[in-house]
């Protein structure tokens, strides 16, 4: 799990961890996420699946996708397909996507790069390997995120971000046991380089075993830690958490995430997702690619793409 290293963590600013006063937030629930299949046929894990959507908001759904090692001509992508009413991040952490849309966007991300594709008033787009993966297969691990957009943004023009790994925000703990990637949003001052529409911030963080990770969080943002891989600890009740698993965390001013001394033998440590947002609190009517605040709303956006209103394929 490359994503962005440096050589030494030492030479990283260090976050100060937040005072023995400031309250931890406590472990609301812990749940496993589920495995499928998505597009083509690539597996992911279903990070939400069964987690109240007003305890997500503002996120709405996050698939891990892989990690998994192609063979020669398996590797596989989405189709065409349409979107309105919030943003899509996809987080290269192994491997390489491309990403194509009928506003204009696209590029191709690799380890610890990000795309960023504010759907707004809707589009069309296409993720995939490129040629050459197809060819000789190799290793995929990413993340996509969906990231709801209020009522006065959801017809806004639609927007791509291409946000490079190494633009990423590189900090570390106080005794240099973590490397944190900022994302978007700030951690104690840092601020990633994603632009957001939703006050949010987004984090991967890599733990060494046995080391401690005790961050300050705003308090008017939830707060979500998914395990991408690894085993260890989350809030100050040491609840226990691993891969694939999802801790909602309730109210305070800290995070606390710790890695448990003993790994499986191929990992370094614990990778986290570290997510937090301002809920939107507005009412959220959800139906395939569409994520608006009426049925009615809903309806229009697959008239309006029956009619080819949210744009056509590109010809290639």
């Amino acid at each position: 799990m490359p994503a962005v290293t440096v050589p030494d963590v030492a030479v990283l600013p260090r976050v100060a961890e937040p005072g023995a006063t400031a309250p931890d937030r406590p472990v609301r629930s812990v749940t496993t996420a589920p495995s499928g299949y998505e597009g083509e046929g690539f597996p992911v894990r279903r990070a939400f699946q069964g987690v109240d959507l007003r305890d997500l908001d503002p996120f709405l759904h996050m698939d891990q996708m892989g990690e998994v090692e192609y063979a020669p001509g398996e590797p596989r992508g989405t189709s065409w397909h349409p979107h309105r009413g919030f943003e899509t991040v996809t987080y290269m952490i192994d491997g390489t996507f491309e990403h194509q849309d009928s506003h204009g966007g696209g590029g191709t991300i690799t380890n610890g790069d990000t795309q960023w594709m504010t759907a707004g008033r809707g589009l069309l787009h296409i993720e995939r390997p490129p040629e050459h993966l197809v060819v000789s297969g190799g290793l995929f691990h990413g993340l996509q995120l969906w990231v709801n957009l209020p009522k006065t943004d959801k017809w806004l023009e639609p927007k791509y971000q291409d946000l490079r790994g190494g633009s990423s925000a590189l900090l570390t703990t106080p005794d240099g046991g973590a490397l944190i990637r900022v994302i978007a949003g700030e951690l104690a001052g840092h601020a990633g380089p994603g632009s957001t529409f939703t006050p949010m911030t987004m984090m991967h963080a890599s733990v060494s075993p046995g080391a401690r990770l005790r961050l300050p969080w705003r308090r008017d943002f939830n707060a979500l830690v998914y395990v991408l891989s690894g085993a260890g600890f989350v809030g100050a009740e040491r609840r226990p958490i691993r891969t694939g698993q999802l801790a909602v965390l309730g109210p305070g001013d800290a995070i606390t995430v710790a890695a448990a001394a003993a790994q499986e033998s191929r990992l370094s440590g614990l990778d986290v997702v570290l997510l937090g947002g301002r809920p939107i609190r507005e009412p959220i009517a959800w139906a395939g690619p569409f994520v608006m605040n009426t049925k009615a709303e809903v309806l229009q956006a697959f008239e309006d793409y029956q009619k080819g209103k949210l744009g056509v394929v590109p010809a290639t």
